[in-house]
């Protein structure tokens, strides 16, 4: 029976990863919210690994607000940063694998085709620079980890996502306006949840870093359109192309993953 840790339970792919663990009877799960643990306090980490005896750490707790990082980097960094490394040095010490989500916004966007997972890092944003930083932290102190890329991450059934988004103001009839400024990856949390369990927690995969995303690049306003037509949405709504994107931070405008 392998004893798997999930920080962060309760976010999108906290709460995807509970759904699927029912199907993963050979494991034995704890899920903590963010409430239950706070990783930035190091001594409350401590004290949950030593009474857990954990096989995997599946790191879903995450500073995530793009906008609000900009305005409170400290923030940012004590959750994608610190609190990270709170994670791995507790790893460490009990011989716990980690499995830490990260993000496709620790690359700048100028490269031409997609980023593979050996490709130089460069993030424009307070948030990519934090779970840079955090990605940093694991590489120094736990040699054997998994390092997981996603980007465009949604659920269409838990947590505030564009998908659900779209969705919702569609129903009601609002006036969509969507970028086309940006491409990237839509990663579904069910995908990610079923890969991260069945490939790497279940399977026999090589430690390292790993991009996962649905496997297909488009802009925001593409996946407005194929949200749309999944709903039976299209034509209910109108979509306006928005080429005045206004944004905070800076924002890769390719962050595609391979």
């Amino acid at each position: 029976m392998r004893r798997i840790l999930v920080t962060g339970s309760s976010g999108q792919l906290g709460l995807t990863l509970q759904e699927q663990a029912h199907d993963f009877t050979e494991a034995s799960f704890d899920f903590r919210t963010s409430k239950e643990l706070d990783i930035t306090r190091r001594a409350q980490v401590t004290q949950v690994f030593q009474h857990g005896e954990y096989d995997f750490c599946i790191n879903c707790a995450a500073y995530t607000n793009v906008e609000e990082a900009e305005k409170h980097p400290n923030k940012a960094f004590a959750v994608n940063a610190e609190g990270v490394k709170n994670l791995a040095e507790a790893c460490k010490i009990k011989g716990t694998t980690l499995i830490h989500l990260s993000t496709d916004y620790v690359f700048d966007g100028e490269k031409k085709g997609g980023y593979t997972s050996d490709d130089t890092t460069n993030p424009i944003n307070v948030y990519g620079k934090s779970k840079l930083a955090g990605e940093k932290f694991i590489q120094q102190i736990l040699p054997n980890h998994f390092i997981i890329r996603a980007s465009w991450l949604y659920s269409k059934k838990y947590g505030h996502n564009f998908y659900r988004t779209i969705v919702k103001k569609a129903k009601l009839g609002e006036e969509l306006h969507i970028t086309d400024a940006q491409k990237g990856c839509p990663t579904n949390t069910e995908a990610l949840a079923i890969f991260i369990l069945k490939e790497i927690v279940m399977g026999n995969k090589p430690f390292g870093i790993y991009h996962f995303t649905d496997g297909k690049p488009m802009t925001w306003h593409q996946f407005a359109k194929q949200i749309l037509s999944e709903n039976g949405l299209t034509g209910k709504v109108k979509l306006v192309l928005d080429t005045n994107y206004r944004t905070f931070a800076k924002r890769p405008k390719n962050s595609v993953l391979l």
